[in-house]
Formats: structure tokens, C-alpha cells, sequence
């Protein structure tokens, strides 16, 4: 149960990534989508939405590796 919560987890990030890459694409092709009026917004939604979803993914993969005790000492969480 633990895995399919965590991957659920994982989906909504994922599923906001691949459509800021969808937004940045359209922009490239000049096809304004909805909730946007300008281009260059419609970009930096994109952008920003593609950057959190990867943030969260990763952030969320290094918390549970660190947990299982499965990274580097370099990203080994210091105390103090």
C-alpha cells in the first residue's frame, strides 16, 4: 500500500512536469492555450511548472534515499 501511495505521489508531479513542457512547446509553435493571453507568459508557466515538478521528484527521491541510507556522504544530511 506504501508503494502505491508513493507513486500516486509521484504521478501529480510528473503529470505537471509534462504539461509545462506541453505549454513551452505550444509557445514555440505560437499556440496560445486558454488561461494565458500573452506568449511569453505561457512560457514561463511552463517553465516554472516543468522546474517544480522535477524539484519535487527529485527532492522526494533524495529524502527517501537518504532514509534507506543510499547516497553519497556528500548528500548525507549534516547535523547542526
Amino acid at each position: 500500500m506504501q508503494r502505491f501511495a508513493a507513486l500516486l505521489i509521484l504521478l501529480i508531479p510528473g503529470f505537471i512536469a509534462g504539461y509545462g513542457i506541453k505549454l513551452m512547446r505550444d509557445t514555440l509553435f505560437q499556440q496560445l492555450v486558454w488561461p494565458f493571453s500573452i506568449l511569453w507568459l505561457q512560457f514561463l508557466a511552463g517553465a516554472a511548472a516543468l522546474v517544480l515538478g522535477i524539484w519535487f521528484i527529485g527532492g522526494f527521491v533524495l529524502y527517501r534515499d537518504r532514509k534507506n541510507g543510499k547516497v553519497a556522504p556528500r548528500f548525507q544530511k549534516t547535523e547542526g
